[in-house]
């Protein structure tokens, strides 16, 4: 047993890989090489590269544009290439949709149409998703926001409740890239007390950078010295996906704007779950110190309408001044109250302490708050604040990189190729930019960034002496989209009213799956050149 691994503990602290993983990339290995001899590329076991391929986040436009390039992919015959599959936010529920089935690549066009089928279907009823946000409640001992955003606002996007977990997707696959889904520790990201970067695989969860690593099945369990305390049940799918695409943790983005429940005719669960989404809309907007009088009208309506005409909401309007951050912040804390218990004494299917949890977490803006698996231990490779506190807070990895180039990039997993799979809003660059700063201030090996002058195109390459080669493919370019980039952009917005229709998600994956066709021939002579090197 390792000497960082004492005897009866549930931690693992070294900078090596999980055996799992270390047997996986073996089997793997003879798959990619067979792969390489069908591309015309003959090598040894020992020139076998190992590659990445990464999905940034993006919402639904990273889901449905990850979709397309992975379809074309295994249409190009290079997906058998693949070693780790790497996501952010919006890819990590594409992710999540591949893995429900077993040996997913092997059928990708079956899984396609199945996938294609649900997110143009219908949405999860709310009666369904307030049911799956009671188990939440229920079922653990730590409650935050996310659990709420999983249950009643990812569900509207990914049009399903998975409550299959990581490890029982993973037993079920054998012919498939290793997933890595990605997150960040809020409070390292924010105050720089440790190294945020955070990774589940089906093997373990940890700290990426730092080398703490547990079994995923045991993460947000109770440990106190790396021995378990009180376990909690291993976190599903939708919690994941809920985890990793909480763009809203930090307090610092548009609102959501979820519009459901409009329809003066539409069922009651629809208003009152309205209502709670507005709420957090409008806790956001005043975070943002922007005005959330549109939210407040809109509760008052929706809440007039439920209890059809009998009451009203009592909190006053216009006492809100969003130049006291203090008093705007004890402003919506006692109005989420109000109208907490006001939905409480009106419909009793609600319970009133899951809506104090709420409250509490929309007042503190506690999102993904999970036991510490370090609490108590001591090893001095490890930062001191992560050994002392007793929980800690995930969220979506977008707010610091919105690529997870780091996932990838620990030494003990020697990557020689990362395919990068940008779906981000703005600056197509912006990823790979901040992957190769912060790279240098970690003394993480990363080729420099310097990019062509000219206009965007769908294929660029940067290398150097003993980095890995990272390829980047902007979603869209002048190769896809020809002098309509603008309209494509406008049209696939990363926060939408609604989720996108069969129409847009086909558009979108048509022209996700445009940037793999093209340069197929492009990889594969990166891929030669890097086999070449090894030689």
């Amino acid at each position: 047993m390792s000497a960082s691994k004492l005897q009866g503990s549930e931690v693992r602290i070294e900078h090596s890989l999980n055996k799992n993983e270390e047997e996986f990339i073996d089997r793997r290995r003879n798959t990619v090489q067979q792969c390489l001899q069908n591309n015309g590329i003959h090598c040894s076991q020992d020139q076998v590269p190992n590659i990445a391929l990464l999905g940034s986040g993006g919402g639904e436009r990273a889901m449905v544009g990850l979709l397309g390039s992975l379809v074309q992919l295994e249409k190009a015959g290079l997906l058998e290439l693949i070693l780790y599959l790497s996501g952010v936010s919006g890819s990590t529920w594409c992710m999540a949709s591949l893995y429900q089935e077993p040996d997913w690549s092997t059928k990708l066009e079956t899984v396609k149409d199945k996938i294609i089928k649900r997110l143009s279907g219908p949405k999860v009823s709310w009666t369904d998703a307030l049911a799956k946000l009671k188990k939440y409640y229920k079922k653990k001992d730590l409650f935050s926001l996310t659990d709420f955003w999983a249950a009643m606002v990812v569900t509207i996007f990914v049009k399903e409740i998975d409550e299959h977990t990581l490890t029982e997707q993973w037993n079920q696959q054998s012919k498939d890239p290793l997933p890595i889904y990605t997150a960040i520790d809020k409070k390292s990201k924010q105050i720089k007390e440790a190294d945020p970067w955070f990774e589940f695989t089906p093997h373990e969860a940890g700290y990426s950078l730092i080398g703490a690593f547990l079994r995923v099945f045991n993460f947000g369990s109770q440990l106190e010295n790396g021995s378990m305390i009180k376990k909690q049940p291993e976190i599903d799918m939708l919690y994941l996906q809920g985890l990793c695409g909480s763009a809203l943790a930090d307090g610092r983005r548009d609102s959501t704007v979820v519009e459901t429940g409009k329809d003066p005719d539409s069922p009651p669960a629809d208003k009152f779950c309205q209502v709670l989404l507005d709420l957090v809309d409008m806790n956001l907007y005043v975070l943002d110190g922007k005005d959330p009088s549109a939210f407040d009208e809109s509760i008052r309506t929706m809440l007039k309408d439920l209890a059809e005409g009998k009451g009203q909401l009592i909190f006053p309007v216009g006492k809100l001044d969003l130049g006291d951050k203090e008093a705007a912040k004890l402003y919506m804390e006692r109005y989420t109250m109000d109208v907490s218990k006001y939905l409480s004494l009106w419909f009793k299917f609600w319970p009133f302490d899951l809506c104090l949890s709420i409250i509490r977490c929309m007042a503190q803006w506690i999102w993904g708050r999970k036991y510490n698996f370090l609490h108590n231990m001591t090893d001095e490779r490890v930062p001191a604040p992560l050994l002392e506190s007793e929980t800690r807070d995930f969220e979506d990895a977008g707010l610091l990189l919105n690529s997870p180039y780091f996932s990838v990039l620990r030494k003990e997993r020697n990557i020689d190729l990362i395919i990068s799979l940008d779906f981000s809003d703005g600056d197509p660059f912006m990823t790979v930019r901040e992957a190769a700063v912060m790279c240098r201030e970690q003394n993480i090996p990363f080729p420099e960034v310097i990019i062509p002058p000219g206009d965007l195109k769908d294929f660029y390459v940067f290398k150097g002496h003993n980095v890995p080669t990272v390829i980047h493919i902007p979603l869209f370019n002048v190769v896809n989209c020809g002098d309509k980039i603008k309209e494509w952009r406008s049209k696939y917005k990363t926060f939408t009213t609604c989720p996108y229709s069969a129409e847009m998600i086909t558009d979108l994956m048509k022209v996700a799956g445009k940037n793999i066709t093209n340069n197929k021939a492009k990889v594969v002579k990166e891929i030669r050149e890097i086999i070449e090197k090894k030689a």
